[in-house]
């Protein structure tokens, strides 16, 4: 019997969120890489001592791995009860860390405020995990 005879068809949307967040991973370590050789900063320097740009790029990967936990701890038990409001929430802040990245790139550490919008996604996921673990309980009722 197929996985598509026990889950709803919906439960393809969650699947694409995380495979655009290994993207996203991919994407961050891949310009850490091309920075190091660019830069002859060798392994296993995570920080430079006078390379300020090298740390930010080193930051926007390792603050993004710092946050999946939390990230996919709230997806995962919001996509299995709502597929397509926990997507759309999980995707823009997905997205968003694109954009944390893109300004930390620069520089400057205050333009990591760039993606700063994508914690609207994160709050949304745990307000969603709080309802539905209310409504788990019997102090609320799914909608």
């Amino acid at each position: 019997m197929s996985l598509s005879h026990h889950i709803a068809r919906e439960h393809a949307f969650p699947l694409f969120v995380v495979l655009y967040t290994n993207i996203l991973l991919a994407y961050l370590m891949i310009k850490v890489s091309q920075y190091r050789k660019k830069h002859n900063i060798k392994y296993p320097t995570v920080y430079h001592k006078t390379d300020v740009v090298f740390n930010c790029y080193q930051r926007a990967h390792q603050n993004t791995l710092e946050v999946l936990p939390m990230f996919y701890s709230l997806f995962v038990p919001a996509a299995i009860v709502y597929p397509l409001l926990a997507s759309a929430f999980g995707f823009a802040f997905v997205t968003s860390r694109f954009f944390y990245a893109w300004g930390y790139y620069t520089g400057d550490p205050a333009k990591r405020s760039w993606g700063s919008w994508g914690e609207l996604g994160f709050l949304a996921l745990f307000i969603m995990v709080l309802y539905i673990a209310l409504c788990q309980l019997g102090l609320m009722s799914y909608v």
